[in-house]
């Protein structure tokens, strides 16, 4: 554990990572209890990453039972969407070389429809039928040190990708089709965010109101923390070079996710090429924001729409973010300070929803 004294009234320090890759989690510090309640903590692996669930609880809730129902969630949803997991729905599904209706579940009926509706109202940059183009590029399960692909690879990978193209979801049949047998389906970057509003909905079963649930930075609360607050979030600055918090807000009953291509990416010819790839054209993103942060309803909206606006980038992205009253900060370079270091400096842009809830609004 991190211990920062000047961050002592922040309830979690964001420390993201890649949306598109499971990698390791956010860093939780916990603020004292208050004697009327019990505080109860929960921690572990699961989707590749770990987890962490802070309840506040009444002194009678069955701690160990809840912890064990907790547990069950995060392994039905693994059994369901885990694409690391060859044994689950979603890698049965992309198994199946077929163009034939396939049952799905109530689990991946709820994430593929929400998948599409973030794909279309991003303009397709939300795409979950990228694995072809993450493999390519050495983000995938082979290794970074993969030679960079040719045009002809690029090409040829772009063609098998393309959700609105390659994919029908029947939600009265409750039917998923391939329109093409070589699609495949990757969930990455909405899972760990349906993951946590599972294990919040698990909370809620045992009547617990004032929670918060983070699995690998993606997280939702509910209520007050134990100094009967409002949960505080701390957002960090997109440095690869170091930790520090770019600001803070306070959130209510609000999912979150950020999305950053600043600790997954590779380098060639000083050139730095993120793990972040636009669906337009087969390639890392190029523009100049570092980071998007996102604030929904719910942790698996948030979660998909911090990936939809980093692949868009700042300019079009808050076009997006506007037109469906998005609550988005965007931390973008700005330039460069000179001198010992050459640091580079950030600056942020807030859409309206997002600035209206720092405002408390």
């Amino acid at each position: 554990m991190w211990h920062d004294p000047a961050w002592e009234d922040l309830d979690m320090r964001m420390f993201f990572r890649s949306r598109l890759l499971v990698l390791p989690c956010a860093l939780l510090l916990v603020s004292s209890c208050r004697t009327a309640d019990t505080t109860l903590s929960y921690s572990g692996k699961t989707m590749g990453t770990t987890y962490n669930v802070v309840a506040i609880a009444s002194a009678d809730t069955p701690s160990v039972k809840l912890g064990k129902a907790i547990e069950a969630s995060l392994r039905r949803v693994n059994r369901h969407l885990s694409n690391w997991d060859p044994k689950s729905e979603v890698s049965r599904f992309n198994a199946a070389k077929v163009t034939t209706p396939v049952a799905v579940s109530d689990m991946m009926l709820k994430v593929v429809a929400a998948a599409n509706a973030v794909h279309r109202d991003s303009l397709g940059h939300f795409d979950v039928t990228l694995a072809p183009l993450i493999a390519l590029w050495g983000f995938g399960r082979r290794t970074p040190e993969q030679p960079f692909p040719s045009v002809e690879k690029i090409e040829a990978a772009r063609s098998q990708v393309g959700q609105a193209a390659k994919l029908s979801l029947d939600e009265s049949a409750r039917t998923l089709t391939k329109l093409d047998p070589g699609v495949t389906v990757n969930l990455a970057a909405i899972a760990k965010g349906y993951g946590v509003d599972e294990v919040a909905a698990t909370l809620r079963q045992f009547g617990i109101e004032n929670y918060m649930v983070e699995i690998g930075g993606d997280l939702v609360t509910r209520g007050r923390n134990a100094r009967g607050r409002k949960w505080r979030i701390g957002i960090e600055k997109p440095d690869p070079a170091g930790r520090s918090i770019q600001l803070t807000v306070d959130i209510g009953a609000l999912g979150m996710a950020t999305s950053g291509d600043y600790r997954n990416y590779r380098e060639k010819d000083g050139i730095r090429y993120s793990h972040i790839l636009s669906v337009k054209t087969g390639r890392p993103i190029t523009h100049k924001t570092a980071s998007v942060t996102v604030l929904a309803d719910s942790a698996m909206l948030a979660d998909a729409w911090a990936t939809a606006l980093l692949a868009l980038g700042m300019s079009d992205g808050m076009k997006i973010a506007k037109k469906h009253n998005l609550a988005a900060l965007f931390i973008y370079r700005a330039g460069d300070q000179g001198g010992a270091g050459n640091k580079t400096t950030f600056a942020t842009s807030m859409s309206p929803r997002f600035a209206d809830i720092k405002a408390g609004k």
